[in-house]
């Protein structure tokens, strides 16, 4: 997948957090910030629910935005 270079402004002890776990896991500052961001958004749900099911993304996005829809129906 392509990337695309950007700026964010992070609190210092946000960046101190993403500068240890980067060195303790050998990963770049910017892998971890990614992975953070995919998991908090549910894009690492999506992933491996396609490669369980060999879905492809469209297929696996349809399905999480059906269960979604499901469970709002489902609250009062």
């Amino acid at each position: 997948m392509p990337k695309t270079r950007t700026t964010v402004t992070l609190d210092e002890d946000v960046l101190r957090a993403v500068k240890v776990r980067a060195a303790r896991t050998g990963k770049g500052d910017s892998e971890v910030i990614e992975e953070a961001v995919r998991r908090h958004l549910g894009l690492d749900l999506l992933d491996r629910l396609q490669a369980r099911n060999g879905l492809s993304e469209p297929e696996a996005l349809e399905l999480a935005i059906e269960a979604q829809h499901e469970t709002r129906r489902r609250k009062p």
